[in-house]
């Protein structure tokens, strides 16, 4: 397996908030790090040089998803991810286990693994841990996640802890499976919302040494509060030298929270969803792009913005578009939130290096709020 070079570079001292680094076959990742979503080998509607020059360096893509189209043997024989979709930089895919056990009514699962129902055709699959990473192999992305289960909420101790049970068991044939030389596997902990589940899982990952831990199974439906509780002590559990990844958080407060609980890595489809959808990201809240208001103000998103939307185009045509329903809309709008998301996370960075987190940590907290304007 590939040598991660892992290294703490800075730690802040109010919290657990850190800095850190870690190699990959496509190039060095500073963390923290919000990896945008291209479930499809594609960031929806931007191009990836367009991704590359808003400074993003790793992405993820689903599994699932392209096992089902257009096929990791195509993929593989365009000569991997990277070259089928032009980038450059590190592709982390997850496992596809979330999509296929959300489908709920169209999946079955055993101790082998999982048998679904495309959601494209109807036909029947079977994933297995063997066959999840078979297909990331065919993929070749630089970091990959094994099949694990991941639970619902609320749910029962026992069911909660036979599936950590099942999940530890796949994620020992996953790293038996696993071949590639070039590429990073990091290890799933589930447990549930069970802090004595959550400490075995932690234990009993740690003991097949993953040069990565991602925090599974949460963020599904429960309050708030009990992620930030879960996450807290799941953290505090982790050992100091290795990257910490939190499925499926994308929003900047929650960004900003993870951080402080020291959480690494992030991902989700939440800023380029929005934007599709008439939500833009500002320092001091979202705003709905299609309100009146916007009709005639020809002034930026924000004015101290350097994305190249907010460089050439105002509010008002924004608003046009999205009211005329031009493809451009989403376009500009994703360009926008992406990069907010990035200067977001390189804030974080330099408040960290620079000692003055706790004080970025409050006064964005204090600014931001969430369905500002967006009613």
């Amino acid at each position: 397996m590939f040598d991660i070079k892992f290294k703490v570079l800075a730690e802040d001292s109010w919290s657990r908030a850190r800095i850190t680094q870690f190699e990959t076959p496509h190039g060095t990742i500073e963390t923290p790090v919000f990896m945008p979503v291209g479930t499809q080998a594609t960031v929806k509607t931007l191009t990836s040089d367009e991704i590359r020059e808003i400074g993003f360096k790793i992405i993820l893509s689903n599994t699932y998803h392209l096992y089902l189209q257009p096929g990791a043997s195509i993929i593989e024989k365009a000569g991997g991810i990277h070259k089928f979709m032009d980038w450059d930089g590190a592709v982390l895919t997850d496992s596809g286990g979330f999509q296929v056990l959300s489908l709920k009514d169209l999946r079955k699962i055993n101790s082998d693994g999982v048998e679904f129902k495309s959601f494209i055709d109807g036909s029947k699959h079977f994933f297995t841990p063997e066959l999840v990473i078979e297909t990331q192999e065919k993929i070749g992305s630089d970091i990959a996640i094994p099949l694990d289960i991941c639970g619902t909420y609320p749910s029962p101790h026992s069911e909660t802890k036979r599936e950590l049970d099942i999940t530890v068991e796949w994620a020992k044939r996953s790293l038996k499976a696993h071949k590639r030389e070039d590429q990073i596997l990091f290890g799933v902990i589930q447990g549930g919302f069970y802090k004595d589940l959550r400490k075995e899982a932690v234990e009993r990952i740690l003991e097949l040494d993953f040069p990565g831990v991602t925090l599974g199974g949460l963020s599904i439906g429960e309050e708030k509060e009990l992620t930030a509780e879960m996450v807290d002590y799941t953290v505090s559990l982790l050992p100091k030298y290795k990257p910490r990844y939190f499925m499926g958080v994308g929003d900047p407060i929650s960004i900003l929270e993870y951080v402080r609980l020291g959480v690494d890595m992030f991902d989700c489809v939440l800023p380029t969803r929005i934007a599709r959808n008439r939500t833009l990201f500002t320092k001091t809240g979202t705003i709905k792009i299609t309100k009146a208001i916007y009709k005639e103000d020809f002034t930026p998103i924000e004015n101290d913005c350097g994305c190249y939307t907010c460089k050439h185009y105002t509010k008002a045509y924004l608003n046009h578009l999205f009211k005329a329903k031009e493809h451009l809309a989403g376009r500009l709008a994703t360009i926008h939130n992406l990069y907010f998301m990035n200067w977001l996370i390189q804030e974080i960075r330099k408040s960290i290096k620079e000692g003055y987190f706790k004080d970025f940590y409050q006064e964005f907290k204090s600014k931001y709020k969430e369905g500002n304007n967006s009613e």
